[in-house]
């Protein structure tokens, strides 16, 4: 009986792979719905973002900025949570998963990335405007 070679052993595996991901789904077969991947944030404008504001759905404000900067100036209704924070303050914070969470901050980043760490927390209704300097609309004192 002939022994296998270190080399003749990774050529088998690698061919092994190469043959397991060549049976992969394509663009145009249908996956699995609804997998934790597949849930994202919703970037919006500011225009959309007071359309909900002005609307009668329930929502959560949040602003992505540090407090001094939340004292300068916010959007009324808004709930400061630095996105440094979101990780641990998120869940006392807002309890309901489903619940629908607009986020911001001074100019989009840390609203961005407070917005990817609702998701990766659960959150399935995250939607991200971007910053308060581009907000048209009044800002509370």
């Amino acid at each position: 009986m002939k022994r296998i070679t270190k080399y003749t052993f990774a050529a088998l595996t690698l061919t092994f792979l190469l043959a397991a991901t060549a049976c992969g789904a394509t663009d145009n077969e249908a996956t699995a719905p609804n997998t934790a991947a597949d849930v994202t944030y919703e970037q919006l404008s500011a225009e959309q973002a007071k359309e909900i504001m002005d609307s009668e759905q329930p929502y959560y404000l949040i602003d992505a900025r540090t407090d001094a900067e939340f004292a300068e100036g916010h959007i009324a209704g808004a709930v400061v949570i630095p996105e440094y924070e979101i990780a641990q303050r998120a869940e006392n914070e807002i309890a309901d998963k489903d619940a629908l969470i607009l986020v911001y901050c001074r100019s989009g980043r840390r609203s961005k990335i407070a917005a990817e760490e609702l998701i990766k927390l659960g959150y399935t209704n995250v939607k991200e405007f971007g910053g308060i300097i581009d907000w048209p609309y009044e800002i509370e004192k």
